[in-house]
């Protein structure tokens, strides 16, 4: 496993800053009390879009939970795997999630059939059952969750945009004091990320903030071989969906900026963004002294 700082360094790229200290990324970072949750649509793509910083996570004192949605019913690639592919893909997870360190009771299922996850957003359903809000809650709150990591929703997969505004929507509602009978409400996520697993990023957030829509991301990761190498070894133990995956994985290679340095990219983002009405009330003033 991880045993070197220098492992690891931090980039804001909007801001132009790098750093050996996670602080970058994470502002207010206070180690063991952090706990990381993922929320990865399928059982792989955490480990595709956000592997690095798993491992930098936990290197800098976070536990870090993997929260699943679909069971992965989709992913058969021949017919005599249908019946059993969700079992075969759940043994797969446990035995490739070790491989960066993160222990199966730290893995949590949501277990949402492939493809299906957009019509169970919400409460409560029209035919009587609990919704993914539910769910979510619980598992946020249950964790005490301190920065919480989305799937891109931009182009990529149904279920990806899905679990992403299951994250954007819950996560903040972990915070408020409503419902405690899905679990005790705690204190607001501290960090929202998006990851990538195959698509670049919108560039409305960049445009918004006069950047490049070209660099989407507003912050990366560079970490070590070694670091790339855990994640290729862990992503190895899917077996049963190398035939999926195998472009995924060729083009991991584009991550190499020089030797012994490979980037991850994310996108920061607020959930909740406070109105601000300063822009408005100036602009009634300026219009209030000209009468124009």
């Amino acid at each position: 496993m991880v045993n070197n700082r220098q492992e690891f360094v931090f980039y804001n790229l909007w801001e132009r800053k790098r750093s050996l200290e996670i602080e970058t990324v994470f502002p207010s970072w206070v180690g063991k009390e952090e706990v990381i949750a993922v929320l990865s649509p399928h059982d792989d793509d955490a480990l595709l879009g956000a592997g690095y910083i798993l491992q930098a996570a936990q290197y800098f004192g976070a536990e870090v939970y993997i929260v699943i949605a679909c069971n992965g019913c989709g992913g058969y690639t021949t017919l005599e795997e249908k019946n059993s592919i969700v079992d075969i893909r759940k043994e797969e997870t446990v035995k490739a999630y070790s491989r960066i360190g993160i222990p199966e009771d730290h893995i949590i299922r949501m277990d949402y059939p492939d493809f299906s996850l957009r019509p169970n957003i919400g409460w409560k359903m029209p035919w009587g059952e609990t919704g993914t809000m539910g769910k979510m809650l619980k598992i946020l709150r249950d964790l005490r969750t301190t920065r919480l990591l989305l799937p891109n929703p931009y182009c990529e997969h149904i279920d990806h945009e899905a679990a992403y505004f299951i994250g954007a929507w819950d996560g903040p509602q972990a915070g408020d004091p409503i419902m405690p009978d899905y679990g005790q409400p705690q204190a607001p996520i501290k960090s929202y990320f998006v990851y990538s697993v195959w698509s670049k990023f919108s560039p409305l957030h960049a445009l918004a903030a006069g950047k490049d829509p070209d660099v989407s991301a507003n912050i990366a990761i560079g970490v070590s071989q070694g670091v790339e190498e855990r994640v290729a070894l862990a992503l190895s133990e899917y077996k049963s969906q190398a035939k999926i995956i195998s472009e995924l994985i060729k083009q991991r290679q584009e991550r190499r900026v020089k030797d012994n340095l490979f980037i991850e990219l994310y996108l920061s983002f607020e959930a909740r963004p406070k109105f601000d009405f300063r822009p408005y009330v100036n602009l009634i003033r300026v219009i209030d002294e000209t009468g124009a």
